[in-house]
């Protein structure tokens, strides 16, 4: 738009307030579940949330109008007439109006009497190795919710107390669920702290539980924290927790928000004296897909056996 276009402070309010997830999905854009809120496929950094959103590898975020401003490059004149342009047919649909909600307090979900469906989710559909399963199982790190039968992740403090936990639909129709449970502490996330130097990061569990599938030799001595996210929280605590690991091989997404991911981390490691950190691919999106498509993919991808070689 050209010139100078005047807006009411009602029509901001209410351009403010569109949901943005009718919003966006009236723009032909696909909307991921992740837990309470919607996750944009195309930028899996980006979570939206009635008229709120919040881009977790820029950690910024705001509401209707500054979105369509960051998302779609546009001024904020042509935000707003992007929002109101509904008035003109089918308004969009106004956010609900929220009350403060009050932190819940972190309990597991409670165990079902045996993991038969988990294991054979994990082993079947996900195509991970049975060892490498049951090695977190045992560790307790791993079970099947007894309500909705998700396969859930738990993180431990250095004192082997759940802090952190993550469900993870095992129904193999639509969109699973996936999301963490209320009251987690983002510092203990899902991970495995070995004796070498090294530590992989990844985005989700099922990416770090496929990597160790595909490149088991020696698991055992290295260390492994997955996100849940792409935030740092829970591998700057790793840090801490684990101070012989100085060797960071940062294993997340191969797409664009990974890419995003990798070089804000590589900067907060820099920032805090890890100059050891380094990149490995995945050679589809994701090491969950590598594993699938493992007959094309490499028993030993020489990036990956060098980087496993060096403690």
């Amino acid at each position: 738009m050209s010139g100078y276009v005047y807006f009411t402070e009602e029509q901001k309010q209410r351009a403010n307030a569109v949901d943005l997830e009718d919003f966006l999905a009236r723009q032909g854009e696909k909307l991921l579940r992740s837990g309470r809120e919607k996750r944009l496929a195309n930028d899996h950094s980006i979570t939206v949330r009635g008229n709120e959103w919040y881009d977790h590898a820029a950690e910024k975020g705001g509401c209707a109008i500054d979105f369509v401003q960051m998302y779609y490059g546009k001024s904020f004149p042509d935000a707003v007439t992007m929002l109101l342009n509904g008035e003109q047919g089918q308004a969009y649909r106004p956010s609900e109006q929220r009350r403060p909600e009050l932190p819940k307090p972190f309990v597991l979900p409670d165990a079902h009497t045996d993991m038969r469906r988990v294991f054979a989710y994990l082993t079947k559909t996900r195509c991970l190795d049975r060892n490498v399963v049951s090695a977190f199982a045992r560790a307790k790190l791993l079970y099947e919710d007894a309500k909705y039968h998700n396969a859930v992740f738990v993180g431990c403090d250095a004192d082997g107390v759940a802090r952190h936990a993550h469900k993870r639909g095992t129904y193999t129709q639509g969109e699973p669920f996936k999301g963490n449970v209320d009251g987690c502490d983002p510092r203990y996330s899902f991970h495995y702290i070995g004796t070498s130097s090294t530590v992989y990061v990844f985005e989700a569990p099922i990416d770090m539980l496929s990597f160790i599938s595909l490149y088991q030799q020696d698991w055992h001595r290295h260390s492994y924290v997955a996100l849940c996210g792409v935030a740092e929280h829970a591998l700057l605590q790793l840090l801490t927790n684990a101070p012989q690991v100085q060797r960071i091989g940062l294993c997340l997404d191969n797409d664009k928000a990974g890419m995003k991911a990798r070089e804000r981390l590589t900067a907060i490691l820099a920032e805090k004296g890890y100059g050891e950190v380094f990149s490995l691919l995945p050679q589809q999106k994701d090491w969950n897909e590598d594993l699938q498509a493992q007959e094309t993919v490499p028993a030993e991808a020489p990036a990956i056996k060098q980087a496993m070689q060096m403690t």
